[in-house]
């Protein structure tokens, strides 16, 4: 299997479509938001900078990015393909992605893009709620996606917390940036014969068989 990329905007599924893939094809999925929030509570300058950076909705510098990603993409896990969701997110940081590949002798693989309207985006991140011991992920603004109990997960009863850059104002604010930075991005990918767009506005199931065939027509 070749390495995958997702490139979309915040709360369009990325997260949730890598763990499908990850499962069914036992690639690691590599978030760089989860290695950055990872990194963020660490009790450290780093970690400390992160953190706030984070909660403000803005965006961590890329030679931090830079650092953690490739000292991630260097273990054995990785050795045989990933899926690598929220890096890039802009054609510098693409440069920058060749050369660490470059270095680790590795391949770009897909690029899939989601292509997911802003309504939806906004509506899915102001109600995302995540369980602090399971991990589980629920959504307050979908009655198909509602914990049974307020704030209790279904699963392991584990306590359900919104994530300090879930708020309207830090999703605002990203969502402008992916606007602004990603068309260079998906162009240069275009340009490659590597980029897939998937339209991600439908259920979960269904944005998977669509990725799923993309990969499979590769295979």
């Amino acid at each position: 299997m070749k390495n995958i990329i997702f490139i979309a905007p915040p709360a369009a599924g990325k997260g949730t479509q890598s763990a499908i893939l990850e499962k069914k094809y036992n690639l690691p999925h590599i978030s760089t938001g989860d290695i950055l929030r990872e990194e963020a509570k660490k009790d450290s300058e780093l970690g400390r900078y992160i953190s706030e950076v984070l909660s403000s909705g803005g965006l961590v510098k890329d030679e931090v990015t830079y650092e953690l990603l490739k000292n991630r993409l260097s273990q054995d896990d990785c050795k045989n393909g990933y899926i690598l969701d929220g890096f890039p997110r802009n054609i510098e940081q693409a440069y920058k992605y060749d050369e660490i590949l470059n270095s680790l002798n590795q391949e770009l693989g897909y690029v899939i893009q989601l292509d997911i309207s802003e309504e939806i985006l906004e509506k899915r991140i102001t109600g995302r709620r995540i369980c602090e011991d399971c991990g589980s992920v629920y959504n307050i603004n979908s009655d198909n996606e509602k914990p049974k109990q307020e704030s209790i997960c279904d699963k392991c009863n584990g306590k359900l917390y919104q994530r300090n850059d879930d708020n309207i104002t830090s999703f605002k604010n990203r969502y402008n940036l992916y606007i602004e930075k990603t068309k260079p991005l998906l162009d240069y990918y275009a340009k490659k014969g590597i980029l897939y767009v998937i339209n991600g506005n439908d259920s979960v199931e269904e944005v998977s068989k669509r990725i799923d065939a993309v990969l499979k027509k590769g295979m």
